[in-house]
């Protein structure tokens, strides 16, 4: 098969085209250029230097030939409303002038729920726009929390045993490794099942932040505590504001959290419902977390974060 795909030296993408490449699949690799798309061409990639997020580069052209690709945004934090539905209608724009016939969009959980949830709005927007493309068969990849976010903490953990965020302590939330996602988008790529609009639910596991924490603490042999920050403090508001981020920011990670702990944005059904994915997040804490806490132990990791700071004593 031929496929497009889109972020190919991300995260993702590039673990993403490395699997395509090596099963044979012809891949055109979107990216800016440098040393990582560089590698993917030694391994048979066609280039193609530009960027959807960025509007730029001869994207018109990007899905030409292509039987199926791979799609994902970036996000702009700085343009949390607007970076999404202006990279959908260029997905849009640039689809409905190829040859594609499937694509795998990568988006999130919550993104059936339309109105306002924070970071979740955007994925909203994103597959409703995706779907106006009446004669591409479309398969959206509902992502969980990527368990990757976790290494946000191995500061806050090395410092002081703690972690610290704003979903309530017992709240049960689905993850996912974003080496999973990449095998299952493989799979939809190459395996199409014909039918036009599938939307995956896709996580390993359902875990509180009091189940992480006491996951870490058995990895790393110290005990590790959750504390919950209620976004209504005024006194954690302020500080953010000063020192760590925009208003625009506090804003979207406060709709987000609210989506979650009422339960605006979930995942439905049972975790037997969805697909099943290699990585638990024992294993995730014990082959990458554990690796750089031991790291951050040793270099007395000091960089004060809203991470860090919110877990000092």
């Amino acid at each position: 098969m031929r496929i497009s795909v889109v972020g190919a030296t991300g995260r993702i993408g590039a673990k993403l085209t490395r699997t395509l490449l090596s099963a044979g699949h012809q891949v055109r690799a979107l990216s800016r250029g440098g040393p990582a798309l560089d590698a993917l061409v030694e391994l048979g990639a066609e280039p193609f230097l530009g960027s959807f997020d960025a509007g730029t580069g001869d994207l018109d052209k990007f899905f030409e030939g292509a039987d199926a690709a791979f799609l994902m945004v970036k996000t702009d934090w700085n343009n949390i409303a607007g970076h999404y539905p202006a990279v959908a209608q260029r997905f849009v724009a640039a689809l409905e002038k190829s040859t594609v016939k499937l694509a795998v969009s990568l988006t999130a959980m919550g993104s059936d729920v339309k109105g306002k949830t924070g970071h979740f709005e955007c994925f909203n927007e994103l597959d409703e726009k995706l779907n106006e493309l009446g004669t591409i068969d479309l398969v959206h990849l509902r992502a969980a929390w990527f368990m990757e976010n976790v290494l946000a903490w191995v500061g806050p953990i090395a410092r002081y045993d703690r972690i610290a965020w704003s979903c309530k302590p017992d709240l049960k939330m689905p993850w996912v490794a974003t080496d999973d996602i990449a095998w299952l988008a493989a799979k939809h790529l190459t395996q199409p099942t014909g039918r036009h609009r599938v939307a995956l639910e896709v996580g390993s596991e359902d875990i509180s932040m009091n189940d992480l924490a006491a996951i870490i603490g058995r990895e790393i042999g110290r005990p590790v505590e959750y504390r919950y920050i209620e976004t209504s403090r005024k006194d954690v508001e302020a500080e953010f504001l000063a020192r760590f981020g925009t208003p625009e920011k506090w804003q979207d990670d406060t709709l987000t959290a609210d989506a979650l702990n009422k339960g605006v944005v979930r995942f439905h059904g049972t975790q037997e419902d969805r697909p099943k994915l290699p990585t638990t997040m024992e294993a995730f804490i014990r082959d990458v977390l554990k690796p750089h806490y031991l790291e951050a132990v040793r270099a007395g990791d000091q960089r004060e974060t809203f991470a860090m700071w919110t877990a000092r004593d």
